[in-house]
């Protein structure tokens, strides 16, 4: 190996020790992609949340109950089981990257997908949205979650992206749901045709 061989060699591996490390990747969704993917839309309130191992012992899991206030699409009333990796089982935890958090009384937006018996959020951590109220109650505003250490991808270009989501008042997101779905789904980047 020559000089310049070894030296490319030592510059490429500093290079990739300093690139920041992000263990998920998601594609942006915006607001009609992810009306449309979910199965359900749900407001209501976080009533219970446990962390167990799963099936074969290899993952940790959380199971995420939300009482339903408001079904914004699909058919939920009463209650949703939320299911997600990561968790805390003792003293052994498992974190992802990009998923959505939840906490207990925790007024909540998500959409859902139906996978078997329980839900997952659509979109990662792009699939929910807190409620936050002020002004005595009166007055809530709906704030999506962040997305954390996850890499944002432009679903066309597939370069890196900052979402563009912001606070809005919940009475204006549940409307921007509900215009979504009256409208044609849309197709993802990839899934256009010239």
């Amino acid at each position: 190996m020559t000089c310049s061989s070894a030296l490319r060699v030592l510059l490429s591996a500093v290079v990739l020790l300093c690139l920041p490390a992000s263990a998920t990747t998601l594609l942006q969704m915006d607001l009609p992609e992810l009306s449309h993917s979910a199965d359900v839309i749900v407001h209501g309130t976080v009533r219970r949340m446990e962390s167990r191992w799963s099936g074969d012992r290899r993952l940790i899991v959380t199971d995420v109950e939300i009482q339903v206030t408001e079904a914004l699409k699909g058919q939920a009333s009463g209650t949703v089981l939320v299911t997600q990796r990561g968790g805390e089982v003792g003293d052994i935890g498992q974190k992802v990257s990009g998923l959505a958090s939840f906490a207990p009384n925790e007024e909540v937006v998500v959409f859902l997908q139906r996978r078997g018996p329980a839900f997952h959020v659509s979109g990662m951590a792009q699939g929910k949205y807190k409620v936050l109220r002020t002004e005595g109650e009166t007055r809530a505003m709906a704030v999506p979650e962040s997305t954390g250490e996850a890499l944002l991808l432009d679903a066309r270009t597939h370069q890196t992206v900052t979402s563009s989501r912001q606070a809005l008042p919940l009475s204006d997101l549940k409307a921007a749901i509900r215009a979504a779905l009256q409208q044609p789904a849309p197709m993802r980047s990839q899934e256009k045709r010239p």
